[in-house]
């Protein structure tokens, strides 16, 4: 059975509801934890898989790597930068990237969209020290590919235009207070909730230590918690 992929800014505002108050039941969120994360291990061995047979020189192979993370590295660089068709050349720009090194990646108990995320990140680094890029949230394209409603957590039932109204402009205030974040609380977000990334992807990318990225994770939320309008928490 295919388990449904979280929903990446329903989890972000899953830990900002339980920040203000609300905590989730225990019982179903332990059972809906083990989901995601046995959901999560078959699709990073699949994932390495293709980088083996992309490495024996199955360029199909890398084809599929492509279309399973290309519209996750667009959306991380699409939130940095703000300008779609820089984020367009810059996510090309990536995938260049990585094919060239293929033969040069070896597996680290990560999931293979960290590392081209982690190219993602390096390109840009190159980008901003020249320029300064104003930030732009675009929400339709940044938040949820699956256009799924962040006002009710976890619940996947289809929305009628009302709900829908109402969720895309709970979405658009929850990442407007999010490009409200100072830069390193805004990245965290971004790959832990928005990319979905784990605690030791998310370290790696940063450059730093897991017990930083958690404490980082954490004033993040609560900053978040006392941004967003009371309404919406």
């Amino acid at each position: 059975m295919t388990l449904p992929a979280p929903n990446p800014v329903s989890m972000l505002a899953g830990h900002i509801l339980r920040r203000s108050g609300f905590p989730a039941a225990p019982s179903s969120r332990a059972k809906s934890e083990e989901a995601t994360d046995a959901a999560a291990e078959a699709a990073k061995a699949e994932a390495w898989e293709m980088v083996s047979a992309a490495q024996g020189g199955d360029t199909s192979a890398f084809g599929r790597l492509y279309d399973r993370y290309v519209d996750v590295v667009y959306r991380y660089v699409l939130f940095r930068l703000g300008d779609r068709d820089l984020a367009e050349d810059v996510t090309s720009e990536t995938f260049l990237r990585a094919l060239r090194r293929i033969t040069s990646v070896s597996y680290q108990g990560r999931d293979v969209g960290a590392w081209f995320v982690t190219i993602a990140r390096n390109i840009i680094l190159d980008h901003v020290k020249s320029s300064r890029f104003r930030l732009e949230v675009v929400t339709d394209e940044v938040a949820e590919p699956n256009g799924a409603p962040i006002g009710n957590v976890g619940v996947q039932a289809v929305a009628g235009p009302e709900q829908q109204a109402i969720s895309r402009a709970t979405r658009a205030e929850l990442l407007r207070c999010v490009a409200e974040l100072g830069e390193d609380q805004r990245e965290c977000i971004v790959l832990r909730f928005m990319q979905g990334l784990s605690v030791a992807e998310t370290a790696a990318i940063m450059k730093r230590n897991e017990g930083a990225i958690k404490a980082l994770q954490h004033r993040a939320v609560r900053r978040l918690a006392q941004l967003l309008p009371t309404g919406l928490r």
